[in-house]
């Protein structure tokens, strides 16, 4: 099974907007720390996907935003996401509550702390590295533990 998703790190005065995943049962992110996003609708891409997904999740319109690199998601039993992944600078709106979980501005120095993917942390690192565009392939045991990781093609040391 293959998907296509989006996610954002909005970014505020040093802060990321993150989500606590806490609301659906059977979410593979449950109780995880993520970015807002989600999947594509039919013929979306992935700009209009982002945004649709941010102002479905926060109730802002985004105003600013870069395409900052791919990650493939290999989750193991046959499952692989293939992610867009985006931050933001810029928006407008007000907030409203999302039906997913909790949403919270988080400094950036205190990602590290959350419970987050393995594979978040290095794209994390990635993003502030400032890194051109990327590709990012991550794989995991069919569970939480990250088995592989590659950057543009070549293998990551974990």
């Amino acid at each position: 099974m293959t998907g296509l998703s989006t996610l954002c790190y909005i970014e505020k005065d040093g802060k990321y907007l993150m989500l606590h995943r806490t609301v659906k049962e059977n979410d593979v992110n449950k109780d995880k720390w993520i970015g807002v996003g989600g999947h594509f609708e039919a013929d979306e891409s992935p700009e209009e996907c982002l945004l649709r997904e941010v102002k479905e999740e926060t109730g802002y319109t985004l105003t600013s935003y870069q395409y900052r690199g791919i990650v493939t998601f290999v989750s193991g039993g046959g499952v692989t996401e293939y992610m867009s992944l985006f931050t933001a600078d810029g928006f407008e709106g007000n907030p409203i509550p999302c039906d997913e979980g909790e949403l919270e501005w988080v400094d950036k120095k205190e990602i590290w702390k959350l419970n987050i993917w393995e594979g978040d942390k290095i794209f994390f690192r990635l993003l502030d590295e400032e890194k051109d565009f990327f590709s990012l392939k991550l794989t995991y045991d069919g569970g939480d533990k990250l088995v592989a990781a590659a950057l543009n093609g070549k293998p990551m040391e974990l």
